[in-house]
């Protein structure tokens, strides 16, 4: 649904051009979730803005749904749905039904067309009984639906989400990420940017961390996660163990560490998953309450790739 290939976008300053986005290729697919991300000042906002077709790019091309959209404002528009961090998609003293029926229109749905979507989609995000209320009556939550809803009118096959989560309690944040699984489920591509690490994990299939307007990892969220994991695994007992348990664990090739007396961080001499047993049995009887190999997380694995791209400067 999104095929964005070598965007190149440079801006001039003072001291002369300033590269923003640097080759930038990248691709969502339908039904898929791709997560943007990168610190700030890395482009991810240029890169957007390119494919929504707000800025030309000074080389490269934008497709969506097999159109290209590149520096197109009126056609990327569309083609694909937005809705930006901060409420810039509503107009805060028109009502819920008096946003979408306004977007709707300016989306080329007739009138009675966008009302009919209109109605559908509050009654789908439950804000049906909040249609009459204006926007900056809502809460958070609340808003952020009705943004989601408004870029959904016309039923796009690329949504762009910046921050979609972003200070919302738990309750809403998940209503949230619940629409977006059901988007992709329906078939949606999703570009998803965030600074949330945890929504990006649970949200991503595939994920794209830019730096410095260079891209510095793409791949899938699960291999990925995979790569970046440790060999180490973390044995929690009931009990300290005594010195000879402790010189037995050594006595393998296992390397340790001890955070707390009961709780070991270990490193088997090779990483091979069945070398864990033959720690058991060296650990046996001895009561176990934890047994837990190291698993990145998408926060670990972008403070790493950061400090890769430092390293490179």
């Amino acid at each position: 649904m999104l095929m964005a290939n070598g965007l190149v976008k440079r801006f001039r300053t003072r001291t002369g051009l300033t590269t923003a986005v640097d080759n930038i290729t990248m691709s969502v697919a339908a039904g898929e979730v791709l997560a943007f991300l990168g610190p700030n000042g890395a482009g991810k906002t240029t890169t957007i803005k390119m494919v929504a077709g707000l800025i030309r790019p000074d080389r490269g091309q934008v497709v969506v749904h097999n159109m290209d959209v590149t520096g197109r404002p009126a056609l990327a528009a569309a083609r694909l749905g937005a809705v930006l961090e901060g409420s810039r998609n509503l107009y805060w003293r028109l009502t819920c039904l008096e946003n979408l029926i306004y977007w709707g229109t300016l989306r080329r749905l007739s009138p009675s067309e966008a009302r009919s979507r209109a109605v559908e989609l509050l009654r789908l995000v439950d804000l049906e009984q909040c249609q009459h209320n204006t926007v900056q009556t809502l809460s958070r939550g609340m808003q952020q639906k009705l943004a989601l809803c408004q870029a959904l009118m016309h039923q796009p096959k690329l949504v762009l989400l910046d921050e979609p989560t972003l200070g919302l309690d738990l309750v809403s944040a998940q209503v949230i990420k619940a629409m977006v699984r059901r988007l992709a489920g329906d078939g949606v591509a999703i570009l998803l940017t965030t600074h949330q690490m945890d929504v990006a994990q649970q949200l991503a299939d595939r994920l794209a961390i830019i730096r410095s307007g260079k891209l510095m990892l793409t791949g899938k969220t699960a291999e990925v996660l995979a790569r970046y994991s440790r060999p180490v695994w973390r044995i929690a007992v009931s009990h300290p163990l005594p010195a000879d348990r402790l010189a037995a664990v050594r006595d393998l090739g296992w390397s340790i560490e001890q955070p707390t007396p009961a709780d070991l961080l270990v490193t088997p001499p090779a990483d091979d998953p069945t070398v864990i047993y033959r720690l058991l049995d060296v650990l046996r009887p001895q009561p176990i309450r934890l047994v837990q190999r190291h698993q990145a997380d998408l926060a670990e694995v972008f403070r790493q790739v950061m400090a890769e791209g430092e390293a490179l400067l």
